[in-house]
């Protein structure tokens, strides 16, 4: 069964940072893009931000751009989002997700790419 646990989140000031994880179970991610996606109360769920299978290619929103950073560590099945500066804006719920198909080529940008999801965790960014 797969299984995706998010963990990092929390109450910053704003300028501040945070790193959130996203430890997964169940399957061979190191085949897998992973992703992040965010919604905040009212909002669809948005893309954050993404890294390929082969961690060779990422894809960033405009709006994280240059202060937010994916990675993954395929020993530990785990995939990061470092996001600095942080903004009120960014307040929202964190999700991680798994793409729905191995080894594809590039980061995909839309949720119905991913068919697997953490159970989020909160990020809350006070000015």
């Amino acid at each position: 069964q797969v299984q995706l646990v998010e963990s990092g989140g929390g109450l910053v000031q704003a300028g501040g940072s945070l790193k959130l994880s996203c430890a997964a179970s169940g399957r061979t991610f190191s085949r897998y893009a992973m992703a992040w996606f965010r919604q905040a109360p009212g909002k669809e769920r948005e893309f954050v931000a993404g890294i390929s299978w082969s961690g060779g290619s990422t894809s960033y929103s405009d709006w994280v751009k240059g202060r937010f950073t994916g990675s993954r560590d395929d020993a530990k099945n785990t995939a990061y989002l470092q996001m600095n500066s942080l903004k009120p804006e960014d307040t929202a719920v964190y999700y991680c997700g798994v793409d729905r198909y191995k080894w594809r080529v590039g980061v995909r940008t839309t949720e119905y790419d991913y068919d697997y999801w953490g159970q989020g965790t909160q990020v809350t960014v006070s000015s």
